[in-house]
């Protein structure tokens, strides 16, 4: 891609509270679940963009990558799971945090295209700062080092999907909605119910 942002971050405007590390703390293997499932939809809404617009030929690579990338990321998950004796449930929650977000998608076709890219962006972004927070207040210490992996693969994320974005939109459009949607994810953060989950 042509367009880089050099260490350009989203700049989230509201923190996870410490509320938050503690429950995943305090369960962890159901924090595991959730995140497994996080990882696997993850990947599926990057293939979705591609089928959602796939005259953008210049973004289908990196989407790819980042669906392939995401879906390593689940094995990964899942084989923590496999050591812990954890399973896939048979039903999973609904996810508030990912609800919210959608609803701020707007009607019309480009500016919902942009919406879904900023959105994946920011989603990546808070994923981040919580696997951050996982990989600076759990023991284990192969736990550890993978989430230190991981938030740092995901900040990778937060860049990718607002350069593609910037390929199709001029920069101000796209800033200026970067920023309302900040702004309304960081609301949403913090009205969300604390559970061992990713959101």
């Amino acid at each position: 891609m042509n367009t880089k942002l050099k260490d350009f971050l989203i700049p989230l405007q509201t923190q996870t509270p410490k509320a938050w590390i503690d429950a995943v703390l305090a369960n962890f293997d159901a924090f595991l679940q959730d995140h497994a499932d996080c990882e696997r939809k993850a990947s599926s809404m990057a293939m979705s963009l591609i089928y959602r617009a796939p005259n953008r030929t210049d973004i289908i690579p990196e989407l790819i990558e980042t669906a392939l990338e995401e879906m390593v990321h689940f094995r990964q998950v899942y084989r923590i799971m496999e050591e812990r004796g954890v399973q896939i449930p048979l039903e999973t929650e609904k996810d508030p945090y990912i609800q919210q977000l959608f609803k701020l998608l707007r009607s019309q076709s480009e500016e919902r295209m942009l919406d879904r890219l900023l959105l994946a962006s920011i989603i990546e972004t808070r994923g981040a700062e919580r696997f951050r927070l996982v990989a600076e207040n759990i023991e284990d210490e192969d736990l550890k080092a993978f989430y230190t992996m991981l938030y740092k693969s995901e900040e990778k994320h937060g860049n990718v999907f607002v350069e593609m974005a910037l390929l199709y939109y001029n920069e101000e459009s796209v800033m200026n909605r970067l920023h309302t949607l900040l702004h309304d994810e960081a609301d949403i953060v913090r009205n969300l119910p604390i559970r061992a989950a990713l959101h």
